[in-house]
């Protein structure tokens, strides 16, 4: 069974249940969370990622790994300290951030939609069966979406910083999916992945799709994948 790591003393598996409640998500699903391993290394220098970072929205048909994705979703919101501190900063650390996953081709997980818990470091199932194609049609028939092995939702809970900041945190939470777009490009750079942020979509549709809380805003969609041969 999945033992839950801890955050400034407060085991996740509590705040987590009642949002996957909100999510339709059943208690044997939170049960079944699945541990990911550890992110790569890839030796690759900072300096070379940010010089190599580029847009991409052609993907080939190659799948990626379970190792692949955990070091993209522990890029965007993994907990790097031992007090709760993730690696993409945030006002105040209030963390409104929340990662969903669609997935189609990624080596070890079933085609389904997943949430990532940044505390346990895993993947929570949701729902079974691939949601890219219909991902893409809530994203102006962009085919980046449908082609890609995998596609990450970064959604916000506004109010986890509005409580805090008022009005002012609406900006701060802008500015956080930035950091968190920012680490996932890069991420994926060193890995010879490509991605592209995507904002042009219906909030709606993509809540619709990911059956999303209702408190939760859909702010970016990013395929990942092997880039195709231009």
């Amino acid at each position: 069974m999945l033992r839950y790591r801890k955050s400034n003393g407060i085991v996740s598996f509590p705040l987590l249940f009642v949002l996957l409640m909100g999510c339709g998500a059943s208690q044997a699903q939170v049960l079944s969370a699945i541990p990911l391993p550890e992110p790569l290394v890839t030796g690759v220098t900072i300096e070379e990622t940010i010089q190599d970072r580029r847009s991409i929205r052609n993907y080939s048909d190659s799948w990626i790994t379970l190792e692949e994705l955990s070091g993209i979703l522990f890029a965007a919101q993994g907990v790097t300290s031992p007090t709760g501190f993730r690696a993409a900063p945030s006002a105040g650390a209030t963390y409104p951030l929340f990662i969903f996953v669609a997935v189609s081709r990624v080596d070890s997980l079933l085609a389904g939609t997943y949430l990532y818990d940044p505390n346990a470091h895993a993947l929570v199932p949701l729902a079974e069966g691939d949601r890219l194609a219909e991902l893409e049609q809530a994203a102006l028939g962009q085919s980046c979406i449908s082609s890609a092995p995998a596609v990450i939702v970064i959604s916000a809970d506004f109010s986890r910083t509005t409580s805090v900041y008022g009005e002012r945190g609406e900006s701060y939470v802008y500015i956080e999916v930035g950091h968190a777009a920012q680490n996932i490009y890069l991420t994926c750079t060193a890995m010879g992945l490509g991605t592209v942020a995507v904002g042009a979509f219906h909030d709606n549709r993509v809540a619709e799709v990911l059956e999303l809380p209702d408190d939760f805003i859909p702010l970016y969609l990013m395929p990942v994948g092997e880039p195709a041969d231009s």
